[in-house]
């Protein structure tokens, strides 16, 4: 709005306050008229309106249909308790479960080492007003680590892409390492028997590098599986 659109509407505002009942009139009286003029001109909403909407739309954010994850899927069953925890999303070329685990009250961390998916989960989470909420590091598992304890690790296949063997079980052994008892780690993975394994984790080396842990595997979409990892809490 212009200087000149606003003093017009200042003097607007006096002008009502003139034909008034006013004991005085202050500047903060001229100010109050001429926030309620602007408002009523660019048809903003009261901050009951605004709250009531907000509310409703944090609503639809806690459900994994918003994001396009499926209500039954091992990530919400997994996570339902993950509130006011940290959770580890690697891979994150699909903004939807860092956004939705956000949505649910978890400190999220996304881990992506192409600049734009990280660019593009910071974006919506701005949008969706989750940025506290919300961190990005643009890097690979093989040369990062937490600085947090965690709750939870979620990883697309594409999360240990290019990484070794070797590689794959360092990585594997410092996120356990950070993960807190019951904590759980969830890897998309490639089905067994399949030939492309190249952009994901097989399965049979998940096995072994989550000895000691309570163990499950789920079936997805196509060739996928979700592998599931809890660890066991340690005995006093």
């Amino acid at each position: 709005m212009s200087r000149g659109a606003l003093l017009k509407i200042g003097d607007e505002a006096v002008e009502v306050l003139r034909k008034q009942d006013q004991i005085a009139l202050t500047e903060m009286v001229v100010w109050q008229e001429v926030d309620r003029l602007i408002t009523k001109r660019l048809r903003l909403p009261t901050y009951a309106t605004w709250k009531r909407r907000r509310l409703k739309m944090l609503a639809q954010y806690q459900t994994p249909e918003h994001w396009g994850i499926d209500p039954n899927a091992m990530l919400v069953r997994a996570l339902a308790d993950s509130s006011d925890r940290h959770v580890l999303v690697a891979g994150a070329e699909r903004e939807g479960p860092a956004l939705y685990l956000a949505a649910r009250g978890c400190a999220v961390t996304a881990v992506e080492p192409a600049e734009d998916a990280v660019e593009r989960v910071v974006r919506a989470a701005e949008a969706a007003g989750l940025t506290e909420r919300v961190r990005g590091y643009c890097a690979d598992l093989g040369g990062w680590a937490p600085d947090v304890e965690l709750h939870g690790v979620v990883c697309s296949p594409t999360a240990f892409a290019g990484l070794t063997t070797q590689d794959r079980a360092r990585v594997i052994e410092v996120l356990q390492s950070a993960t807190v008892d019951g904590g759980v780690h969830l890897v998309e993975t490639i089905a067994a028997g399949t030939e492309s394994m190249h952009d994901g984790f097989p399965l049979e080396e998940l096995r072994s590098r989550y000895r000691g842990w309570t163990i499950s595997v789920e079936k997805t979409v196509g060739l996928r599986e979700t592998f599931m990892a809890r660890k066991d809490f340690a005995v006093a």
